[in-house]
Order: structure tokens, then sequence, then C-alpha cells
């Protein structure tokens, strides 16, 4: 579920899929580099897939079924 692959080859860097991510998934790391932080907070809304200028981030649709736990 979530944000799979992240091309570092491709990536320009940029940061837009950082700014433009709903839930904080993804964040620069010391070069720029978008890494992936939350995965269990993506929601798979394929904004940073579909506004990334490089075509460098893939993800996956498929959900996974988390056990409720009480607060």
């Amino acid at each position: 579920m979530g944000v799979r692959y992240i091309d570092r080859e491709t990536c320009i860097h940029c940061g837009f899929c950082v700014q433009i991510c709903p839930q904080d998934v993804l964040r620069q790391d010391a070069d720029g580099y978008p890494v992936i932080t939350y995965l269990q907070d993506c929601q798979s809304c394929f904004l940073c897939e579909k506004y990334c200028p490089k075509q460098a981030i893939r993800v996956s649709a498929d959900r996974e079924r988390r056990a409720v736990l009480p607060w």
C-alpha cells in the first residue's frame, strides 16, 4: 500500500512531492531527495506520482487490512 518506489536516478530532487503530499508521508534527505518516512499514513492518493515532473515515484493502489486497535 502506498508509495512503493522512488527512482533516485530519475528524480531531480525538486521537492514538489514532499510539498504536495497531504499526509506528510515523504520528507527530503540531506541531499534533497525524497524519502518515504511515514508509509503507514499513505492513503494512495497518487498526487506525488501524478505531479512528479520526471515520473520518478510509483504508488501502489493495493490496500492492506489493518488490525483494529483500541485507543
